[in-house]
């Protein structure tokens, strides 16, 4: 059998081992000064004014609804198709996550059932921009400032995308963006939190680093003092050095990954135009993806086997699929917690038995695409009904 085609593998080059080596040997390995310039170039290439790194997404993200000021008893609408932690954080606050269903041909939370969602006691709508394909902000954005609701961006899967000409953070009250080492930019672990907000910005870098007044770089430098103040009971959620130099390594070629996934995606694209038993998502002039997934439906009810037949089929020829996500109602937590029932969620219940996400990572190679491509499309003939 040929060599297995993973799921994901991350873009390292030489760049990535200098950077880091030059950390290792600078012996300042927690938050210093390559933190603070990740975050000026992260800034500088969205085009926020203020990006507060953290140590993973869900730290960014737990940070942004700290800063906005979530409560007990408030409640945040979130869609049904993404990781558990969109919704997990909401709960860290004893607030509840309102689960809302996903359009058909995007998996992106539908601002029609937005509305119907929203109540007194709503704080804010968690947009999740899925496989880095961007929602639809407007309307996103009309329902919040109609209803004086704020837009917390989940934005793990869109770094680089852009909405009618304007980048992916740029665009909500808050953008968290994730660093994890499957996503586009990968260090590994770590997360940004992006805003316009300076109160936000301030209350954010404050409470990531225990609630002292003065961060850690500044306080153990040369320039620095023993003195510090605690003024709020803040988190341990700091980024640190070492990630920083692969994310200041990643961000100077992210464009070209992006270039590299984009291709990849039309030549699946290409090569499953006739393959009348999946469908494939197709963009909206209007934005660009960041082409973090590439998923496909499975016309199911015309195969002789299912989706998860279906990848064990590709695992035997050496392909690694996905799938995202489970559903969030179909977790035992959210169903037992909050009385969720699969019938409310008509659209979810049609994708999730249907998608599979495939490999889409920078340094495929022409021959992996083709195999992969070729696998799908005689598993598919294979089993026709």
């Amino acid at each position: 059998m040929n060599e297995y085609i993973p799921f994901h593998k991350p873009m390292i080059t030489e760049d990535e081992v200098r950077e880091t080596a030059d950390t290792i040997r600078s012996g300042w390995w927690t938050m210093g000064p390559k933190v603070i310039r990740f975050e000026k170039k992260f800034s500088d290439y969205i085009g926020s004014k203020y990006s507060v790194s953290a140590n993973s997404w869900t730290s960014a993200a737990h940070l942004a609804l700290e800063a906005i000021g979530l409560k007990k008893d408030d409640e945040v609408i979130v869609p049904s198709f993404t990781f558990t932690a969109t919704a997990g954080i909401v709960c860290y606050f004893g607030a509840t996550p309102v689960i809302v269903d996903v359009q058909k041909d995007t998996c992106n939370i539908d601002p029609a059932k937005i509305e119907a969602a929203i109540t007194n006691k709503t704080k804010a709508i968690i947009p999740v921009h899925y496989g880095g394909n961007p929602c639809d902000m407007d309307e996103i954005l009309e329902l919040a400032k109609r209803y004086n609701l704020r837009v917390i961006e989940d934005a793990a899967h869109a770094l680089p995308a852009s909405y009618k000409g304007r980048k992916i953070g740029t665009i909500g009250n808050v953008t968290c963006f994730s660093f994890y080492v499957t996503k586009t930019l990968a260090a590994g672990e770590g997360g940004m939190l992006c805003t316009n907000d300076e109160e936000i910005s301030e209350r954010s870098t404050l409470m990531r680093l225990h609630g002292i007044n003065k961060d850690s770089w500044k306080r153990y430098s040369d320039e620095g003092a023993w003195y510090y103040e605690v003024v709020a009971p803040g988190y341990k959620y700091n980024f640190d050095d070492i990630h920083a130099s692969l994310g200041l390594a990643q961000l100077s070629k992210i464009d070209y990954m992006l270039q590299r996934r984009k291709n990849i995606y039309h030549k699946y694209n290409s090569a499953f135009d006739k393959n009348e038993l999946i469908s494939t998502y197709n963009l909206k002039n209007d934005r660009t993806s960041a082409h973090h997934l590439y998923p496909i439906l499975l016309d199911i009810d015309n195969l002789r086997i299912n989706r998860a037949q279906f990848i064990e089929e590709l695992k035997a020829q050496g392909i690694i699929a996905s799938v995202h996500f489970i559903p969030l109602y179909r977790h035992t937590f959210y169903q037992k917690n909050f009385h969720l029932e699969n019938s409310k969620y008509s659209v979810s219940e049609y994708i999730y038995p249907r998608i599979i996400t495939l490999p889409i990572w920078p340094m495929m190679s022409d021959e992996q695409i083709e195999r992969v491509a070729d696998a799908v499309n005689l598993i598919t003939k294979k089993y026709k009904k």
